[in-house]
């Protein structure tokens, strides 16, 4: 718990928000920015009251997991993967596209994001997506 605290005031005396991975109740208790529901976890349901700008993340695949993160009370949804990575299943840009219709969260793009990539996603006006190796890339 002391580690948690001390990463959470690292992270807020520079800048940057911090998530707890499906541990929402420890999110919480430590006063983390918020917590991240993964695509697996079908369980949480909420009924935990959380301070005003507490927010949940949540990723989905599907149609079915997005109306499992709505129901869950997530605000944004990560939906993935959008471009090809390693040989994976994608949902390509008109899936993408589809399923964002289908809900009124927040979706950000995920999976595959590269320099061409975020060009199409600004073609279709969204703005919002998450990399790791992207932004690896351009510090680089």
């Amino acid at each position: 718990m002391t580690f948690l605290r001390k990463l959470k005031n690292f992270c807020h005396s520079n800048g940057f928000n911090i998530f707890l991975s499906n541990n929402i109740k420890l999110a919480k208790t430590v006063g983390f920015d918020g917590a991240y529901i993964p695509s697996f976890n079908k369980h949480f349901t909420k009924n935990i009251s959380f301070k005003k700008n507490f927010k949940l993340l949540g990723s989905a695949h599907n149609l079915r997991e997005i109306r499992e993160k709505e129901k869950q009370g997530v605000h944004y949804i990560f939906l993935s993967p959008i471009f090809k990575k390693d040989n994976k299943k994608v949902l390509g840009l008109y899936k993408f596209l589809k399923l964002k219709s289908y809900t009124n969260k927040r979706i950000v793009a995920l999976g595959g994001i590269n320099t061409l990539n975020v060009k199409k996603l600004n073609l279709i006006n969204n703005k919002s997506f998450a990399s790791i190796n992207f932004i690896k890339n351009l510090y680089e």
